[in-house]
Order: C-alpha cells, then sequence, then structure tokens
C-alpha cells in the first residue's frame, strides 16, 4: 500500500451523490471562467488519431498509446490521445482562428503506463486549451499574463464552491510565485526536482515553475516534456500545495509553442530528428501552422483540489487495484 496515502481521521464531508453533483458545479463555473478569462470557444474534438499524423502527445518518450485496429480501414492503425497539446494548433489554424482568439475543448486520454496512486490514474480528463498568438508575443511577458488569467479562473471557481459548501475554506493565495527550474535546483540543490517542487508550493501556496524539459544545471531536467509542443524555455506547470495529502499538486502544464527554430533545435537534443517527417511537423517546419500557446487543465485535479478529497477517485471512476479499493473502503474512501 506504499502507494496510497490514508490522511489521519479522514473523512469526506459530502456523499458521494454530493459529490457527484459539487463536481458539476466546479466543471461548469471553471469552464466558464476559463473561457471568459482568455477569450475561449469550445470545440468538439478527437479521441484519437493516426499514428502518422503525428497528432498525439509523446508525454516523456515512453508512455506508450493505447492503440487498436479499424475494420473499415483495413485494420489501420489508431492511437487513443495521450493529450490534444499538438491537435489544437492544427484545429486553430482549420478552422479559422485569428490572433487573440482561442478554443477549448475536453479532452479523455487513457495512459496505461500511469502508475496509479492519490492523484494519479490510467484514466485523464482536462480541459486543453489553445490561443493564437503573434510571433512577437513568443516571450516570458505573454506566458507569465497568460499563466496569472489562468490562475484567476481557478481562484475565482475556489471562491465560488467555497461559498457553496461552507466546509471548504479557501486555499489558493492572491497571485501565483513564478520561478525557473533552474532557480529552482538553485535553492534546493541538494532534493530531487518532486521534493524542491513540494518545498516551494508549500511556502508559496501556489507556484509556476517554468523552463520545464530543458537540461539544468546539474545536467538533467527538472522534468521530461515532449520535443515538439511546448518551448522548453517557455513553458512550466502550474502546482499547489495541498493540505490534505500534504504534498504538491499540479493542476496544469502550460506554455508557448515551439516555432520552427525551436521545434529544429529540441529534436536534436532530444535525438528524435525522424518526428521532422510526420505531418504535423512538417507543417511546423514549414510555417504553415499559427503561433500559440497552450495548455491542459486537470478536470479531477481541481474537483479533487477544491472538495478537499483524500483521492482522484473519489471524483472519477476508474480502474484500481482490487487491493486499493478494499484498503480505501476500510478508511473511508469510497472509489468511483
Amino acid at each position: 500500500m506504499e502507494h496510497l496515502i490514508i490522511p489521519d481521521g479522514y473523512a469526506s464531508p459530502l456523499t458521494i451523490r454530493e459529490t457527484e453533483v459539487a463536481i458539476k458545479e466546479i466543471k461548469d463555473h471553471f469552464e466558464r471562467s476559463l473561457a471568459k478569462s482568455l477569450h475561449l470557444t469550445r470545440v468538439s474534438a478527437p479521441l484519437f488519431v493516426t499514428p502518422k499524423s503525428g497528432l498525439n502527445d509523446n508525454l516523456n518518450g515512453v508512455e506508450r498509446p493505447v492503440s487498436f485496429g479499424i475494420k473499415e480501414q483495413e485494420d489501420a492503425p489508431a492511437e487513443i490521445v495521450h493529450s490534444l497539446a499538438k491537435w489544437k494548433r492544427y484545429a486553430l489554424k482549420h478552422y479559422g482562428f485569428h490572433s487573440g482568439e482561442g478554443l477549448y475543448t475536453d479532452m479523455s486520454a487513457i495512459r496505461r503506463d500511469e502508475d496509479t496512486d492519490n492523484i494519479h490514474s490510467i484514466y485523464v480528463d482536462q480541459w486543453d486549451w489553445e490561443k493564437v498568438i503573434s510571433k512577437e508575443e513568443r516571450n516570458m511577458e505573454t506566458l507569465e499574463y497568460t499563466v496569472r488569467k489562468v490562475f484567476s479562473a481557478l481562484k475565482e471557481t475556489e471562491d465560488f464552491i467555497s461559498r457553496r459548501y461552507n466546509y471548504i475554506e479557501p486555499l489558493l493565495p492572491d497571485d501565483i510565485f513564478f520561478i525557473t527550474s533552474q532557480e529552482l535546483e538553485e535553492l534546493f540543490p541538494e532534493c530531487t526536482p518532486k521534493e524542491r517542487e513540494y518545498r516551494i508550493a508549500k511556502s508559496k501556496g501556489a507556484v509556476f515553475i517554468s523552463q520545464i524539459g530543458k537540461t539544468l544545471a546539474s545536467g538533467k531536467p527538472h522534468d521530461g516534456r515532449a520535443p515538439d509542443y511546448d518551448d522548453w524555455e517557455l513553458n512550466g506547470d502550474i502546482i499547489v500545495y495541498y493540505p490534505v495529502l500534504d504534498i504538491s499538486l499540479e493542476l496544469s502544464s502550460m506554455g508557448i509553442r515551439v516555432d520552427e527554430d525551436a521545434l529544429r533545435r529540441q529534436l536534436k537534443l532530444a535525438g528524435c530528428e525522424d518526428r521532422a517527417e510526420l505531418d504535423f511537423q512538417k507543417a511546423l517546419l514549414n510555417c504553415e501552422l499559427p503561433y500559440t500557446v497552450g495548455g491542459g487543465i486537470g478536470q479531477s485535479r481541481i474537483c479533487m483540489y477544491y472538495l478537499r478529497k483524500a483521492h482522484i477517485g473519489e471524483v472519477q471512476s476508474s480502474l484500481w487495484p482490487e487491493d486499493i479499493l478494499t484498503y480505501a473502503r476500510e478508511h473511508g474512501i469510497h472509489l468511483l
């Protein structure tokens, strides 16, 4: 049970049915707040894509997508998406979006290689969003401005749900703290990346750690990132401190996306220059897609955070090992 944290004396104030009602309230409110804050239009999105399209998110480069054959297409392979990080950029062009306009969508994914615990599931649900910017806006000022817009939607939603349920005391600070992954390494040189995240999140309440994926002075990146969507100089994660489990909790990964120069550079650094021959990557290198900023925001993660749940399985329906189900039930954690 080393992957299951049981908080002392934990008991959810809400029944399962009450929890389901609260989940809907949170998702509806946050979705509206995010769309208004960033000027986003909701669109439909694919559950699966073809491997040759290059549209699937490669995450850290080692996770295996769930794949299947399609009878009508002579069993041509398709893959369940890991995220829609690349598809959104293609969609912005295809749907005719212009600078300052953006889209968001509900994304469902299966991550079969995930190590499950209190905050990780093989089922991933998030809001994927993307917005067109100009080439001149590809800078840290734009990134920080956008992070604050996302954070304001998170903060506003917490205020709303804390008024609806009186057991919820707001936790988010008034503003989010910014730090680069290199600055964080220098601040806590003896710590692992996860330990650094915990320390800075507990100290600040909410933090945006930028430049994820690039190699640090220690010779290692803070965390892995696929080389062909985020620009490693202009990306990052929104992380909050979560006292229920006494952990740092990532709510969102986002960033300014690669341009043609950053894509060439990062493909070379990652040793996967062969990806330049895939359809999506070729379109980027040929300057056929708009410059964008975008990200993903965990739906179950924010529901878990706002409702002060001990396990992500209390706010989403997934599959868990039988011993985890039994142990959780014995300790008052009722997984959906």
